[in-house]
């Protein structure tokens, strides 16, 4: 067919084009939320089965190395000014084998879903944080509100059962773990920005998850329990499952995904993923795992995701 309107056929237009790109982004936004909601239970299950420090190294080392190898077979050079080496390693270890470390330990100790939603929560506001510490971004009143927001919602979530002895010590010192693990990842995240300015996305990506990977790897086998013998691989199939969800969907597709949707919406508005995933971590353990909210918790999360979304949302 011609298409012609005379006929009752009538060609796409502008409007039909952005519907249509529009629901493609709403499409890959909830594959991004659902792919990140459920990466922790992923990593929940492999810390369990094997050393954190070494199920990280091996998949963040993994990464780093497919991406550079994507690269090369796409005939693209890597372009890293010998200045910004040491930065670009001082990422790779804050983003990757710093957070990886503190975050795995405690999530050790706390679960799957309260872990997604202290990340999610504080990571935004830390962010935040630092950017105005190294004077990236000015501060507002509305970002103190947040940051005490955040700040309340840590204590109501873990204050009562402090308080009356019932928070043991093991599981708030892996809800620190997951605290530190974000702090340092938001740090490393800022400090890559400058980065930005005169290396790819992607060639940061790279050479920062082989680091960090890298520096994952050494530390396992030096000091981790066990690592040499995790090493030979019988993990077993929930841990290799797991393992290689991480690392496709999890640090490969997801992490492109994020990237498009940063493109298409900016920044801020493909944050929102913040919102969403700990929601979606929260009830996949209560499925899986039979893992339980009392109110003094939700509450608390409700407060954190109130911060985040003071930071993330505009006014």
């Amino acid at each position: 067919m011609s298409g012609n309107p005379a006929r009752g056929w009538k060609l796409p237009g502008p409007d039909t084009v952005r519907l249509s790109a529009l629901d493609r982004q709403r499409l890959l936004f909830v594959v991004l939320c659902l792919v990140w909601g459920t990466t922790w239970l992923a990593l929940k299950v492999g810390v369990t089965a094997v050393p954190p420090a070494l199920f990280a190294g091996t998949r963040w080392t993994t990464a780093g190395l497919a991406l550079l190898a994507i690269r090369r077979w796409r005939r693209q050079r890597i372009r890293l000014p010998r200045r910004a080496l040491g930065r670009a390693a001082l990422v790779g270890v804050l983003m990757v084998a710093c957070n990886a470390v503190l975050m795995l330990y405690g999530l050790r100790f706390v679960s799957s879903g309260l872990a997604a939603v202290i990340s999610s929560a504080l990571t935004p506001i830390a962010l935040l944080g630092f950017s105005v510490a190294l004077r990236h971004e000015a501060f507002r009143p509305r970002q103190l509100a947040a940051i005490g927001l955040g700040v309340l919602g840590i204590l109501v979530l873990f204050g009562p059962a402090a308080s009356a002895g019932r928070l043991a010590p093991r599981e708030a010192l892996g809800a620190l773990g997951v605290i530190a693990g974000c702090l340092c990842y938001s740090l490393g995240s800022v400090l890559a920005r400058p980065l930005m300015r005169s290396v790819a996305p992607a060639d940061v990506a790279a050479l920062s998850n082989l680091a960090g990977g890298a520096a994952l790897l050494a530390g396992s086998l030096a000091f981790e329990p066990g690592s040499w013998h995790a090493l030979g691989g019988h993990w077993g199939l929930a841990a290799w499952s797991a393992w290689l969800f991480l690392l496709l969907p999890g640090s490969l597709g997801a992490t492109i995904i994020y990237l498009i949707l940063v493109r298409d919406w900016g920044a801020s508005r493909a944050g929102t993923y913040a919102f969403v995933s700990p929601v979606v971590a929260v009830f996949l353990g209560m499925a899986v795992n039979g893992e339980q909210v009392d109110p003094s918790g939700a509450l608390g999360m409700v407060l954190m995701l109130g911060a985040a979304a003071l930071v993330l949302l505009r006014g």
